[in-house]
């Protein structure tokens, strides 16, 4: 389960003009494409339908996906299912404290036989990052992935080399109050398009996993839990360049200023989000309204995901911390004060 108000998108019934028709129907047929997404994952993972769609929606919006839970909550087994269903080369970086920066973007190796230093790459050169338990290892390795993440390549030696596309890092970590966590840097929060937050299975879907584990299920085998590669590259790469199509009214455009302008002016905030931020939340509202057929973005569509976007940008007041003030509450509030246009 998952925080996010995210679930399944919807199909507005409008029929399309006969101008638009055969643009209509790829559109379509993409649009269906990574819905199948969602359900080849959903034969792995149980309950966590609003956590598929937000790796979709960042995936889509060329963005990357935070996932924080407490241990054993299917994190890095949803972004493993995830990934094989997108049928992209996956590499997986398990972080510890001993992990070094050129342990996940690659280095320099001196050749004996040519004498001379050639560059082997890390783990990084994938199409998807699973960054396993990012914030067991200090913030001197997490900023090896600030290039990558923002500008898709990396650097060294005065070579930049350019990462696969698409390209998305899922990062999982545990909260911050657990033994042996680092909290992450607010340059290292920023490259993440969504925080997602993965709790606790109601109990009808925890019975469904037992279940499903009673029946011999193995999460170390997905292929023969039947997850199998729906989608392909090129597929993915054009839908992501169908979300970026998504119109936007001015009035829109006004109305997530003003959201992100509430959030500097809030008494419990310290650090209000930033222009990326709402450049971020705009992106993610363009990727759900395409999930769910819409050729503009609507309010409805900022509100959904204002929150799941900015609640790892904001630092609030310590005294606001001292009352239990949280930061999904605070957005809630700046979600209800903000003049919604018509």
């Amino acid at each position: 389960m998952t925080d996010s108000p995210l679930g399944s998108p919807d199909h507005p019934t409008a029929a399309p003009s006969a101008a638009t028709a055969r643009a209509d129907a790829d559109d379509a047929a993409l649009r269906q494409a990574m819905h199948r997404v969602r359900t080849e994952v959903g034969k792995a993972v149980v309950g966590q339908d609003g956590t598929i769609t937000g790796l979709l929606i960042a995936l889509l919006a060329r963005g990357h996906v935070l996932l924080e839970g407490v241990p054993g909550v299917a994190k890095t087994l949803l972004v493993r299912s995830f990934s094989r269903a997108l049928g992209l080369d996956t590499r997986r970086v398990q972080f510890t404290p001993d992990l070094m920066p050129g342990d996940v973007t690659g280095s320099l190796v001196y050749d004996a036989r040519s004498g001379e230093f050639e560059f082997r790459a890390g783990p990084v050169f994938t199409h998807v990052l699973l960054a396993d338990e990012i914030n067991r290892t200090p913030p001197k390795t997490q900023a090896a992935l600030l290039e990558a993440m923002e500008e898709r390549q990396v650097s060294s030696d005065g070579v930049s080399r350019p990462l696969p596309d698409p390209f998305l890092v899922a990062a999982t970590q545990n909260p911050v109050e657990h033994e042996g966590t680092y909290t992450l840097p607010e340059a290292q929060l920023d490259r993440f398009l969504l925080k997602l937050v993965v709790d606790l299975p109601d109990r009808d879907a925890e019975v469904d996993v037992l279940r499903r584990h009673a029946g011999g299920f193995d999460a170390r085998r997905l292929a023969d839990a039947g997850v199998d590669a729906v989608v392909t590259a090129p597929e993915i790469l054009a839908a992501q360049r169908a979300a970026a199509s998504v119109a936007v009214a001015d009035d829109v455009l006004g109305y997530v200023v003003d959201l992100a302008r509430a959030t500097r002016q809030s008494p419990s905030v310290l650090l209000g989000v930033s222009p990326r931020a709402s450049t971020g939340l705009l992106a993610a509202a363009k990727a759900w309204a395409w999930l769910g057929g819409y050729p503009a973005i609507t309010p409805d569509h900022v509100q959904t995901m204002l929150v799941p976007v900015w609640r790892h940008r904001i630092r609030l007041r310590p005294e606001a911390e001292i009352e239990g003030v949280s930061v999904d509450a605070v957005l809630t509030s700046v979600l209800q004060q903000t003049r919604v246009p018509l």
